[in-house]
């Protein structure tokens, strides 16, 4: 309908009194309307503006109704034609209606006809506006959406798709009507199969956050959906897609994510944020860190994090357990030693020291170094410098010092073990690690990590934990910490053979606990240092990490005195 209040009619006929008669008969029924006689002269009307109806004699002085017809139906296809005939047949009338007229009424022209057709073609005219402009609108929301939109009828036949659809999918406007069995995509498929599983169904079909790798190389993240278009009688008419693109949303939440994971250490809980952060205001200088925290923490993955994210992480990490060499072995070792030094000294060997140079030193266990190791040890912190073994000649290093310990080195110094300036100087910055019992919100966290990489190292997998396996490891209080958790998964995961791990699947002792409900007494009562080792062995059967717990002390300095 055109914008003018009245709704515009056009009257075509060569009879002038019957063009004002139709004219008059119209207006008085609110109709606005102008008249022409001739083809020619309703065709330059029709260029100017837009009509509602037209009224046109099938035979005009010159040429003929059904030719101008065919003028409106191709220039003005929204206007409703009415033909006017003086000579009513079956044929002519079914011919003009054929070539597109709305309705014909005949000569002579009665008012109740001439209005129930204009009033009739009119409403038809206001209906078939309205649904254009409604599929306009669709249309442009159909266009400008961001997500791909793809329409297939019942077959399977590509019938209608977005410009977005045509972005990320590659459909162009020549694969129209094409099954879209017979569109190489460049990709999996799975959209597509998705897509003909929801048609082949008559149920919606949806994939969540899954990855599509595009031919050029591209991985995007998607989400999809598949909705059949079904008919009154519950026939299925097609079927509409919509794929949405999740890469951005998908990327964001690994960020933010992340600070579960800072290089490789693992956890979420407040304790853990902080001692990211902590890591990071460290990690650009070269301050000495004492890291403290109970075996199976991750001290070594705390030294790791410090070297990885600071300014030194070009140059080497070079590791040294200070429980594991005996006091000679361990001075050789980080210091060096000369050919001759000592008895089996066949060569010059360069200490860990001197192959930190421009990186860092990590010492673990410092705590169960000698007083004569002590001492040495000061010297090079105070002044960087280090003389090998069997040589007095100075070699100043460029390293930073970060070492670690399981014990109290403020109680040894009060007890006189351990040197109270070495201390000080070790103790520049000091970072404490908690144990897994006080951070048991990081548990599924850990545990889902560990689960993932033994399906990968077995290459079985490995979906999930029982319910009561989860609940005995919160149970438990992991006197072991993060290292007893991953051995324990590591030991389900050999024995599961499906892809729940189970109760069965675990360790023997986290087993005791699920039967007695609490851990075994030598593993909660605290260190008795006024113990000899040789008692300690005695009290747990000659079990060597029962009797390190019941000491105190590392396994590792257990095998140490044993001369193991």
């Amino acid at each position: 309908m055109s914008l003018q209040a009245k709704p515009l009619v056009l009257i075509v006929d060569d009879e002038e009194g019957l063009r004002f008669t139709l004219s008059c008969l119209l207006r008085e029924e609110g109709f606005a309307v102008e008249s022409a006689a001739t083809r020619e002269q309703a065709l330059e009307l029709l260029r100017e503006r837009e009509y509602d109806l037209a009224f046109v004699d099938i035979i005009l002085q010159g040429s003929n109704g059904i030719d101008l017809l065919r003028d409106i139906r191709e220039h003005a296809r929204n206007t409703r034609v009415i033909m006017i005939t003086g000579r009513p047949d079956v044929e002519s009338a079914a011919e003009t209606v054929r070539l597109g007229a709305f309705d014909y009424i005949t000569k002579p022209v009665r008012h109740e006809t001439l209005v129930s057709v204009a009033r009739h073609a009119l409403k038809s005219k206001q209906l078939a506006d309205e649904r254009e402009r409604n599929r306009a609108n669709l249309d442009a929301i159909f266009r400008s959406v961001s997500d791909a939109i793809v329409m297939v009828d019942s077959s399977g036949r590509l019938i209608q798709f977005n410009s977005a659809a045509g972005a990320a999918c590659g459909y162009t406007e020549e694969q129209m009507g094409s099954p879209v069995t017979a569109i190489d995509f460049g990709c999996g498929g799975v959209c597509r199969t998705a897509l003909l599983e929801s048609l082949r169904s008559a149920l919606p079909q949806e994939l969540k956050r899954f990855e599509c790798r595009r031919p050029d190389g591209v991985t995007r993240v998607l989400n999809f959906t598949a909705t059949p278009v079904m008919e009154a009688d519950g026939t299925v008419k097609g079927a509409v897609a919509v794929i949405r693109d999740e890469t951005r949303l998908d990327t964001l939440e690994r960020t933010l994510q992340q600070r579960g994971r800072f290089h490789a250490i693992i956890g979420r809980t407040q304790s853990m944020q902080k001692l990211y952060a902590l890591i990071e205001a460290l990690a650009d200088v070269s301050t000495t860190v004492l890291i403290n925290g109970a075996s199976g923490t991750g001290k070594e993955l705390v030294a790791a994090a410090l070297h990885a994210c600071g300014a030194r992480k070009n140059g080497p990490m070079i590791k040294v357990n200070c429980s594991a060499l005996s006091e000679h072995l361990l001075e050789s070792e980080l210091f060096g030693h000369v050919r001759g030094a000592f008895t089996g000294a066949i060569a010059t060997k360069t200490g860990r020291f001197q192959k930190a140079e421009g990186g860092t030193i990590f010492l673990d266990e410092i705590g169960d170094i000698s007083p004569a190791m002590q001492m040495r040890l000061l010297r090079v912190l105070q002044e960087l410098v280090i003389e090998r073994v069997g040589d007095s000649t100075p070699i100043a290093v460029d390293v930073r010092v970060i070492a670690a310990t399981n014990q109290d080195l403020a109680e040894k110094v009060r007890q006189g073990t351990f040197r109270q300036d070495l201390y000080y100087r070790l103790n520049v910055v000091r970072i404490v690690l908690p144990a897994l019992k006080e951070r048991l919100d990081d548990l599924p966290l850990l545990a889902e990590h560990f689960l993932r990489k033994f399906s990968a190292k077995f290459d079985r997998p490995y979906r999930a934990f029982s319910d009561d396996v989860m609940a005995l490891f919160f149970r438990h209080d992991w006197p072991g910490n993060v290292r007893e958790l991953e051995h324990a998964i590591e030991h389900a995961c050999i024995l599961c053979r499906s892809d729940i791990i189970t109760m069965g699947d675990l360790p023997q002792d986290l087993l005791d606990i699920a039967r007695h409900g609490a851990a075994p007494a030598f593993d909660r009562s605290p260190p008795k240092k006024d113990l000899t080792l040789e008692e300690a062995l005695a009290m747990t059967d000659g079990n060597k990490s029962r009797a390190a717990r019941l000491l105190g002390i590392s396994r590792r300095t257990v095998y140490r005195h044993m001369g193991v």
